[in-house]
């Protein structure tokens, strides 16, 4: 309720206007496919004005609380300013419904237990994971590792992998003989061909 909702330029902007009237209208209507579904909206974020910007894109924030995995805000990626939050009674149970979940982008879990948190972070099929920290959004010194249908391609963009994207490997594989040295010292000229 707090987050500033404003052009991304602004001053304080904490969320800008998704990047076009179909993904505005995406996002609103798998919000409503979960209400419609059953889940129960705590933060509506449809129907914002910005001052200034009214005919802007803009969805603030969102969160839709009870929802199940056989919803449809569940089972599409979003792309927008929304949080699902799906409830679970064992960690065992939170990880089959996240691997079962056809997308690996991210997810977070929030625990006082470093073992909680080994075994989450070990067992779940997602890029991308946060203990008691929001989804990791990838820096450029971090790749973007979403994982199954959250990846498209065969290599991430930023980070170290951004990097190799833009550079050429060479490998070099050589063998030196004792016997091939012509000398017992060391040279210091610059060598010539002969």
């Amino acid at each position: 309720r707090k987050l500033k909702v404003t052009a991304g330029d602004q001053p304080g902007a904490d969320l800008g206007p998704v990047i076009s009237p179909q993904s505005k209208a995406r996002i609103e209507r798998l919000i409503q496919s979960g209400v419609d579904e059953g889940a129960e909206l705590s933060l509506d974020g449809r129907n914002i004005t910005v001052p200034g910007y009214e005919n802007g894109n803009f969805v603030g924030p969102t969160i839709i609380n009870k929802v199940t995995p056989n919803m449809e805000c569940y089972r599409e990626e979003i792309f927008g300013p929304v949080l699902n939050v799906v409830e679970a009674d064992t960690m065992d149970e939170a990880i089959q419904i996240l691997n079962d979940n056809p997308y690996g982008n991210g997810c977070a879990v929030f625990t006082n237990s470093g073992a909680a948190a080994r075994k989450f972070t070990n067992e779940v099929d997602v890029g991308q994971i946060g203990v008691n920290v929001p989804i990791p959004v990838p820096l450029p010194m971090f790749s973007f590792t979403g994982s199954r249908g959250s990846f498209l391609g065969d290599s991430n963009f930023y980070g170290k992998a951004g990097l190799n994207f833009y550079s050429q490997w060479k490998t070099v594989t050589t063998l030196w003989k004792e016997e091939d040295a012509k000398t017992a010292t060391a040279e210091v000229a610059m060598p010539r061909m002969q």
